[in-house]
């Protein structure tokens, strides 16, 4: 492809870069610059972190995953409620950890029975919202035991014995596993995910240690799946893909590896984790329009997608035309846009004859009064366009260069410019110049109308650039075309001499007419007249026989 490239590639955000404004603390670990694409699986892991994380304790918007009990009554515990929202998890009530000794200084026949013990000792949770400073021993304390742990595993091995795996998946549950609060804007608007920033969680520094020592654990080479599975199943599964919708991009970074390392490690679970993304996508589309972590899923899906064996099977068929296609309706396409592309042309990489279904429905999905959607759009069907096979460019090439005949024609010059650019694309001129007998008669007229008519310079002078290829191109067809525009142009002036002549004459005969002439002579110029009482011959005679008030007053005075 000469114009796209594998969004998955090292390093991996595409979106998780712009999420982040400047002054968000990004503590994200170096695990998450590994390639996803296949075979990410394989990707080596950083060595672990030797010293403790900042605290977020600045940050002007936070949420906590332990819920916050309020005082009832409090005006400021309520406003504070409102402005910064917490996810649903109780704190621990005894708190107060004892600092146990290191691994690498017991025996190791104690290492296994302190290593459960650590794992405990890291279910405790804190609070990190309503008061940061408070029991920072404690915290302190957890956070070496959980970097101590993630060293522990990294650099020894046969240390993931059978009575770890529970503890492991239980430790990250009690940490990770909570009720997501909606998406909120202090200043009362509606979420808006491309505007707004996002909430950061609270409690992230110890967050971000229990998801690096969860995918250190998984991609251990002691780490069995046959053991595992008895407790890494769909209902953790499903956990996990709720805290997609999680507002912090540090966390979906984390879950969007933590995923595809479950998807490369258990077979039994791939089918699964696929229909519960389909699930989410169906919900977004159709009901919510909402959801954080689309852009992660479908980055997720890309990779796998590359994976996927030849033939296509039906039900991958029906995700792509039921599932991907219907996304580009979502108002907020473009927030996930450039990985929902990349996954439209890994399809379309695997199966060409996929490549019309697709175009028509994309055509279906045009925007007609979003012209930054439109763009996105003309962006991705430039992608489509460089992988397309000649055979199936012919199916679509009508309606497909109907609607790039629109584009160019757009009032918004950004549109009319990126369809114009399709002239600079080598792959999409060779197949223009194969079938320029059926896509000039199309294209000539829009460009030559707007190679006068336009008013931005800049379209101008690519409508030039664009006229000048075909007429390289063949300069007979080009005539021939002209020829007919000026033969159209030329006839529908007549037309419009004939309609005006035609609409004279019949004024003209209206005016002549007999029936016409009589309803003149019987129409009297508008008056307005004052309108008239009823005449009653009593009432009449009663007024003029009245005598005012005064008249009587100025009588008896002159007697």
């Amino acid at each position: 492809m000469s114009s796209s490239s594998p969004l998955l590639s090292c390093p991996l955000p595409l979106l998780s870069t712009h999420l982040l404004s400047s002054h968000i603390l990004f503590l994200s670990s170096p695990l998450l610059s590994c390639p996803l694409p296949l075979p990410l699986l394989s990707c080596p892991l950083p060595p672990p972190r030797s010293s403790p994380p900042p605290p977020l304790i600045s940050s002007s918007r936070l949420i906590s995953s332990p819920l916050i009990v309020k005082q009832p009554g409090s005006h400021s515990a309520a406003k504070k409620e409102k402005r910064f929202s917490t996810s649903s998890f109780p704190l621990t009530t005894n708190r107060e950890l004892q600092k146990l000794p290191a691994l690498a200084d017991v025996a190791p026949a104690e290492q296994e029975k302190l290593f459960i013990q650590k794992l405990r000792q890291c279910c405790v949770l804190f609070d990190f919202l309503s008061d940061p400073l408070s029991d920072l021993k404690w915290k302190e304390v957890k956070r070496a035991a959980l970097s101590e742990m993630v060293e522990y595993i990294t650099h020894n091995r046969n240390v993931i014995t059978e009575p770890i795996y529970p503890e492991v998946v239980h430790m990250f549950a009690v940490n990770m596993f909570r009720t997501l609060p909606p998406s909120s804007n202090p200043t009362g608007a509606e979420f808006d995910p491309e505007e707004d920033e996002p909430t950061l969680e609270a409690a992230w520094p110890h967050l971000q240690l229990v998801y690096e020592f969860f995918l250190r654990f998984l991609e251990s080479p002691d780490f069995q799946p046959n053991t595992a599975k008895k407790y890494i199943d769909q209902k953790f599964v499903m956990q996990l893909l709720d805290l997609f919708d999680s507002e912090d991009p540090r966390e979906r970074d984390f879950l969007k590896t933590t995923l595809h390392r479950i998807y490369g490690k258990f077979l039994g679970l791939r089918a699964y984790i696929r229909k519960q993304i389909n699930n989410i996508f169906y919900r977004f589309i159709y009901e919510t329009e909402h959801h954080n972590g689309i852009a992660e899923l479908l980055e997720i899906l890309g990779s796998i997608i590359n994976g996927f064996a030849l033939p296509l099977k039906e039900e991958h068929k029906i995700f792509l035309l039921k599932v991907l296609l219907p996304l580009h309706k979502v108002k907020s396409l473009s927030v996930y846009h450039p990985q929902l592309a990349y996954c439209v042309v890994q399809f379309l990489e695997k199966d060409s004859t996929l490549t019309e279904p697709v175009v028509m429905a994309l055509l279906k999905y045009w925007p007609k009064t979003h012209s930054p959607k439109e763009v996105m759009f003309l962006n991705e069907l430039e992608e489509i366009l460089d992988v397309i096979e000649p055979s199936e460019f012919v199916k679509v090439q009508e309606p497909l260069f109907r609607q790039l005949a629109k584009c160019v024609s757009s009032p918004h010059f950004q549109v009319a410019e990126r369809a114009l650019y399709y002239w600079n694309n080598e792959y999409i001129m060779s197949l223009i110049s194969d079938n320029a007998a059926k896509i000039l008669p199309i294209m000539f007229p829009a460009l030559y109308r707007n190679s006068k008519t336009h008013w931005n310079k800049t379209i101008h002078g690519l409508i030039y650039n664009a006229l000048k290829l075909f007429m390289e191109m063949n300069q007979k067809l080009f005539d021939d075309c002209t020829q007919q525009f000026r033969a159209e142009k030329n006839k529908e002036k007549a037309k419009s001499k004939e309609r005006e002549e035609a609409w004279i004459k019949i004024e003209n005969l209206a005016k002549s007419s007999p029936q016409l002439q009589h309803e003149q002579r019987k129409e009297r110029p508008m008056v307005r007249r004052k309108s008239e009482l009823p005449q009653d011959l009593y009432t009449t005679k009663a007024l003029e026989t009245h005598r005012r008030a005064e008249d009587m007053l100025t009588a008896h005075d002159g007697l």
